[in-house]
């Protein structure tokens, strides 16, 4: 590698993984990670993991009722509501509520309508979503077993209506390749998703850092001490290459923290009942993944880099940076709508603008089954686009880190470009 190459990539490496705020992002953002990836767990742990919820009742009231859900929840392998008798009225009912006896309780009035009576669920708290969902789902049964008891039916028949219909989700191929099956198409939808993230973060954040370092070295005129012995597309490169990596570093940090904590004993049942099984992920869709991270990122590290090197002010450089952020503002929104919409026509056209194309290539190769020619098309597309906007922000970095003063328009960059023989 050239030494005025290296030169620069080394300084940004050491200068940014040294830094404070380097280190202690990182390691907040890997606690943070740590804990979500534990989250499941410590949720079951607080909310008192596999213990089931006491509801009361006013004992002899409504005792068919009250048998038809003992017998429901008795024969679930892991019941989560337990039945309380208590003995009283309603106020013997609240008192057992305040006292923490129950967690909440029942109360029945007759509907000669229905011919069953209305339920009412009595909490401390109007958000029950859980508690109230598992009763009502136990009435519906204590219900329909009650009317089925009455037609005279049969137990072949019985046993008939009860049993839930099945159907299984998949995704209809019309290439060679086999279709998704249900938790293929859950794993590719929350791959996407992470992805499209991670690179709308990655392209923010690092672009910015780019950008920033580039201005504040030609507002402190350090550039002109780097020029002398660094050409500018050294400098450049050496400079994207540095944070790239760094950005590597810390995303691998992360994800390896996420990911070892998921494979943990204790968080295999979460995930399980989460219905999230990693050994379905396709690793194709990872090898993409991959890809289109790396294009997305060098595509506009090379834009944020060459606008950076126009501006001589860090105060000036939200501002120029406004165009490229929209840019990626656009795609980023684009992608969340096609998440729903893969083959929405939007979505079929902006997958080859390279600006759009990571994000949106790589959501359609997730969710839908674009052809071979679309896939191969819109990475071309990318490629070339990051050569031409490669070479075209090397051209503009060379003017542009020697011009001072007010930002330059287009015009006289151009001119610039045509005095030096850029």
């Amino acid at each position: 590698m050239n030494n005025g190459l290296w030169t620069v990539l080394v300084f940004t490496l050491r200068n940014k993984m040294r830094s404070k705020a380097f280190i202690i992002m990182t390691l907040v953002l890997a606690v943070l990670l740590v804990v979500v990836g534990n989250l499941p767990y410590l949720i079951d742990k607080l909310s008192g993991g596999d213990k089931a919820t006491k509801v009361g009742y006013a004992e002899g009231q409504q005792p068919a009722v009250v048998q038809g859900l003992k017998d429901y929840y008795g024969q679930l392998p892991e019941p989560d509501i337990e039945l309380v008798s208590i003995a009283g009225s309603e106020q013997q009912l609240k008192d057992a509520l305040e006292k923490g006896d129950v967690s909440g309780y029942l109360l029945f009035a007759d509907d000669a309508a229905t011919g069953f009576p209305k339920t009412t669920y009595n909490a401390k708290s109007a958000f029950e979503g859980g508690t109230s969902s598992s009763l009502t789902g136990a009435l519906q049964k204590v219900k329909t077993d009650m009317i089925i008891k009455d037609a005279g039916m049969s137990d072949e028949q019985k046993t008939q209506l009860s049993t839930p219909v099945s159907l299984e989700t998949q995704k209809v191929s019309f290439s060679n390749e086999q279709g998704k099956t249900e938790e293929e198409q859950g794993m590719a939808i929350a791959l996407t998703y992470v992805m499209i993230i991670l690179l709308f973060m990655a392209v923010m954040i690092s672009g910015q850092l780019i950008a920033t370092e580039i201005t504040a070295e030609k507002s402190s005129r350090v550039m002109e001490i780097i020029v002398t012995s660094v050409s500018p597309l050294k400098q450049m490169w050496g400079k994207i290459l540095g944070t790239f990596i760094v950005a590597m570093v810390q995303l691998i940090i992360l994800i390896g923290a996420l990911v070892a904590n998921l494979m943990l004993p204790h968080n295999s049942e979460s995930l399980d009942q989460l219905g999230i099984d990693l050994s379905v992920l396709d690793m194709s869709l990872v090898v993409y993944a991959v890809l289109f991270y790396l294009a997305g990122f060098f595509l506009y590290a090379t834009l944020f880099a060459a606008i950076g090197s126009i501006v001589s002010r860090t105060e000036d450089l939200g501002q120029a940076l406004l165009p490229v952020t929209m840019l990626t503002l656009v795609g980023f929104y684009i992608a969340l709508f096609g998440l729903t919409h893969p083959d929405h026509i939007l979505i079929l056209v902006c997958q080859y603008i390279p600006f759009f194309s990571p994000f949106l290539m790589f959501l359609r190769i997730g969710l839908a089954e674009p052809a071979w020619w679309e896939i191969v098309l819109s990475i071309g597309i990318l490629l070339a686009s990051i050569l031409g906007i490669g070479w075209l922000s090397a051209k503009i970095y060379r003017v542009g880190v020697l011009m001072y003063g007010k930002r330059p328009s287009v015009k006289e960059i151009a001119k610039a470009m045509r005095a030096y023989k850029v």
